[in-house]
């Protein structure tokens, strides 16, 4: 049966090797430890979505190779409709989590665009990549497989390239290619939901030229695998996830360091080895759908600090609309980078090999809007809630239930005569971690930096064209060009 369930996908974390570390310990149970138990409830609720009703059409398709129904994010995104669903997928997870649940998001949109870069490599090389990827992505498909991708490599001093680094481990690297297969070095940085996954996708994290060849490589693991060290990385809410209380949600984001050292990977699990002029096709296609997509994630999360917003207004003894103007910038905020993104899909095009790519320009230009809107609707829902959200001068869960004085937080802490003083807390420490903790990550540099995608949209202009428009309406007869530069 291709569909798991919630079971099921704990089922497979719990049996998996232990390499996931963090404050210097090793982690012996990703599903119940308490610095990782919250992005596996995160991720788990994907699952739970599939057998929902209300969710099952986003949360399923149909696969294109079997006609079994799957969890749509093992599935090839082959039209315009199904990268929609992309969106709304990602929309639906931050109503139901809050957060980034990156297991479900960045594997899935590399093992599409590997599915169109190794189509294209086969048709030049003679290679037999793209039915390797074909039998993984089956395996995934069947299984139900949550899986990270991971691109960002720790790289090293930035004023050099990949291959002159004094460490050159400083990005992954193919150390060996070996008859049945090849060995990696290296180190994959701040990558998301990586504890949460069962595989990772792996892939360059930059456009290569021959010199830098040997870290042209794109390859699926288990997470598990031998010789991966995971170390998660710290977190603003770290303290307070060690407790069960509402200072912190049931649900979070984590990130993660993947270290590997002289990893053997089979061949049938390598979709690229070496080809170095393919690096920036995988970058070109990936960013393209991903910055498109991202707009999504920021907006579910938008709906739901306005959600939040009304919530911590009604506790206050003041009503949603008394804030109606603030909301609805927030909303537009939320919309404008959601519409944007599915703009960019609607103006792309299906490659030949089958999957769909957006278009860059609106993609590019969806990214840097990412990393402006998402900040002033968390100003926004700052402002609404008021000092007890944003200033941090709130007690904890364990002051509040003191019988010693907890009596008496209690009694401050209440506001308006319908809710408790429990209801307000909730409400306070829901938008403080959507808007300060776990919200923060993902809008600047998650998917790449603004200023990146700020260079795509300007090799994007057709400035030359703009200006003859401009030229031939101004009745100018004269030929413009741009001057020389001075020497």
């Amino acid at each position: 049966m291709a569909l798991k369930t919630r079971e099921d996908y704990i089922k497979s974390l719990k049996a998996m090797r232990p390499n996931v570390y963090k404050f210097g310990k090793l982690i012996s149970d990703v599903t119940t430890d308490p610095a990782t138990r919250r992005t596996v409830e995160s991720h788990a609720r994907a699952f739970d979505a599939a057998y929902d009703p209300k969710y099952a059409e986003i949360a399923t398709t149909v696969s294109s190779f079997t006609g079994e129904k799957i969890h749509r994010f093992t599935s090839l995104m082959e039209s315009l409709e199904d990268i929609m669903y992309n969106s709304k997928f990602k929309r639906m997870m931050y109503h139901l989590t809050g957060t980034c649940t990156g297991g479900t998001c960045v594997g899935w949109n590399a093992l599409n665009v590997m599915w169109n870069v190794t189509y294209e490599m086969d048709k030049e090389y003679g290679t037999n990549y793209q039915e390797r990827l074909k039998k993984w992505i089956l395996y995934a498909q069947e299984n139900g497989l949550v899986v990270a991708g991971a691109l960002t490599d720790a790289k090293g001093d930035r004023s050099l390239r990949a291959s002159q680094q004094p460490d050159l481990d400083s990005n992954l690297r193919i150390k060996e290619i070996r008859d049945d297969g090849i060995v990696i070095r290296g180190c994959k940085a701040m990558i998301c939901g990586v504890a949460a996954s069962n595989e990772i996708f792996l892939l360059p994290g930059s456009a290569y030229r021959e010199e830098d060849k040997d870290f042209a490589v794109a390859c699926v693991v288990p997470r598990d695998i031998e010789g991966l060290t995971i170390v998660e990385t710290r977190r603003p809410s770290d303290e307070r996830e060690l407790e069960n209380n509402f200072d912190i949600p049931e649900t979070g984001i984590s990130q993660a360091y993947l270290i590997f050292e002289d990893v053997f990977i089979p061949n049938d699990r390598v979709f690229m080895c070496k080809e170095f002029k393919y690096t920036g096709k995988i970058i070109q296609y990936f960013t393209a759908n991903y910055r498109a997509c991202i707009g999504a994630c920021v907006a579910g999360q938008g709906d739901v600090m306005i959600g939040a917003a009304a919530l911590i207004a009604r506790a206050n003894g003041l009503a949603a609309g008394t804030f109606m103007n603030k909301i609805i910038e927030m909303a537009i905020n939320n919309e404008t980078t959601y519409g944007l993104g599915i703009g960019a899909m609607a103006a792309g095009k299906k490659h030949p090999a089958g999957a769909w790519v957006s278009d860059p320009l609106l993609a590019h230009t969806n990214k840097v809007l990412v990393a402006t809107l998402p900040y002033e609707t968390k100003r926004l829902c700052q402002d609404i809630g008021g000092g007890i959200v944003e200033t941090g001068c709130f007690p904890s869960y364990k002051d509040f239930m003191s019988p010693e004085y907890g009596h008496l937080v209690q009694k401050y802490v209440k506001a308006g005569a319908r809710y408790s003083a429990e209801t307000r807390a909730r409400a306070a420490r829901l938008i403080e971690w959507l808007t300060i903790g776990a919200g923060v990550p993902g809008c600047m540099h998650g998917g790449g930096s603004p200023d990146g995608a700020k260079l795509v949209v300007r090799a994007n202009i057709p400035l030359e064209e703009f200006a003859e428009y401009a030229r031939k309406l101004a009745g100018i007869t004269e030929e413009m060009p741009e001057p020389e530069k001075k020497k």
